[in-house]
């Protein structure tokens, strides 16, 4: 009985593992039906078969004039080839599989599918490379008025920069010959008799302490010359009180400062070295009244620019052109010279100062580069020797302090050249 109990035990223990083994296989098979069988979430995007329908080539249209009908065609036939596409892989198979006697038949049936399959993607590159292999437009001559002068080989002073961008080599004669054309748009007049409360001597005075100024905020020498201009631009279209001929002034080298300086100084710097002799609200309202009264266009040619352009092709020393920067700055507080151009002003002056240290008179280079001869600037040299032969005024001083400097070369102590000498120079030029 022990034993009869054990055996059938066994026996009952053995056919539930087979009714479990069958039950879990039954459940494995139907739980991969159910997983192959599943469907995609809502609103995932439907799966695709491989190779079908990979890039959008088949959408590209190329519309070509006389092939309108070819390009139908060719775009029904690749549509009938691409859904043909599963049932010749298909046959293929089965044909390989089937016997092995007609593999050479199937390897052959394949070759014709892909070339059939692969004509229409030649169809569609094939305009692509035609369009590549197009030959470009022919170039456009550039107009004759376009067209940059060549400049001769022994006036080129430019292309020893050619290295350094920031002395601009391919443009500086351009930018030059382009300053020089606006100077026709600020040639100015003598204005004092339009001025009922100022003459010259204020003008010079004004001038006199913007050079003070100039020194002691250390500003650029371009600012100076700018503002003088544009207070002598301001002056010949407004009438100014005497009393607010320091606040033109002043508010002049500050816009000056704004056009020209890294670092200019702020508006309660020039209320400070007018002796708070002006309020905040009187500045700001004489600095719209000046930008106003120019349009707004500040950008005045001044003879220093040209004066170191002309000093450079002249390859003059820095004392050559610390004197020819003397005689220029001095040229600023004299109202005869007012309407000069900047350019004229500068190679007179220039040549003023070659005369003076005897190194000879107006060269071919500096007639090419600055455009003047000796004849055009003869009339302004000796305008200018009157104007430093004449004696001093103590009370204006601040340019002859400063050029007496050891800084400058102490170029104001220098004694000037005979008349006779310069006289001499400027004839046989």
């Amino acid at each position: 009985m022990p034993l009869t109990r054990g055996k059938k035990s066994t026996a009952a223990a053995g056919s539930r593992r087979a009714k479990l083994n069958a039950a879990g296989t039954e459940n494995q098979e139907e739980g991969l039906q159910v997983k192959r069988s599943s469907s995609p979430p809502h609103g995932a995007p439907k799966k695709r078969t491989a190779f079908i329908d990979i890039t959008n080539a088949h959408k590209v249209q190329i519309s070509l004039p006389g092939r309108k009908k070819e390009a139908g065609k060719k775009a029904a036939k690749k549509t009938n080839s691409t859904n043909s596409v599963p049932a010749k892989n298909q046959v293929n198979l089965e044909k390989s599989s089937s016997v092995s006697s007609e593999g050479t038949t199937a390897e052959k049936e394949t070759t014709d599918t892909e070339e059939k399959e692969e004509e229409p993607q030649r169809d569609v590159v094939a305009p692509v490379e035609k369009l590549v292999d197009a030959s470009p437009p022919a170039a456009r001559e550039v107009p004759a008025h376009l067209q940059r002068r060549p400049i001769p080989k022994e006036f080129d002073i430019d292309s020893e920069n050619s290295e350094d961008t920031y002395m601009c080599p391919e443009y500086a004669k351009d930018i030059f010959d382009y300053l020089k054309q606006r100077e026709e748009k600020f040639v100015l007049c003598n204005y004092m008799p339009k001025q009922p409360s100022l003459n010259p001597e204020m003008r010079a005075i004004l001038v006199d302490w913007l050079v003070e100024v100039q020194e002691n905020f250390e500003l650029y020498h371009e600012t100076l010359y700018l503002a003088v201009k544009m207070t002598d631009h301001y002056l010949s279209k407004t009438p100014v009180h005497k009393e607010m001929l320091q606040l033109v002034g002043s508010t002049t080298m500050l816009i000056a400062s704004k056009f020209e300086e890294r670092s200019p100084p702020c508006v309660d710097d020039f209320l400070y070295i007018c002796d708070d002799a002006y309020k905040r609200e009187e500045l700001i309202s004489m600095e719209a009244s000046i930008l106003q009264t120019l349009s707004f266009d500040i950008n005045i040619p001044i003879p220093y620019r040209f004066l170191r352009r002309y000093a450079k092709c002249a390859s003059a020393s820095m004392d050559t052109l610390t004197l020819a920067r003397y005689f220029c700055e001095m040229s600023l507080m004299e109202v005869d010279l007012m309407s000069e151009r900047g350019s004229l002003l500068a190679s007179a002056c220039l040549l003023m100062a070659l005369i003076t240290k005897d190194l000879g008179g107006w060269s071919p280079i500096l007639h090419f580069h600055s455009g003047y001869q000796t004849s055009d600037l003869a009339p302004v040299v000796r305008r200018l020797y009157l104007m430093l032969l004449a004696p001093a005024d103590e009370k204006l001083r601040a340019i002859r302090n400063k050029y007496a400097h050891k800084v400058f070369f102490e170029v104001a102590s220098l004694p000037l050249v005979d008349m006779d000498i310069l006289e001499k120079a400027l004839a046989s030029q």
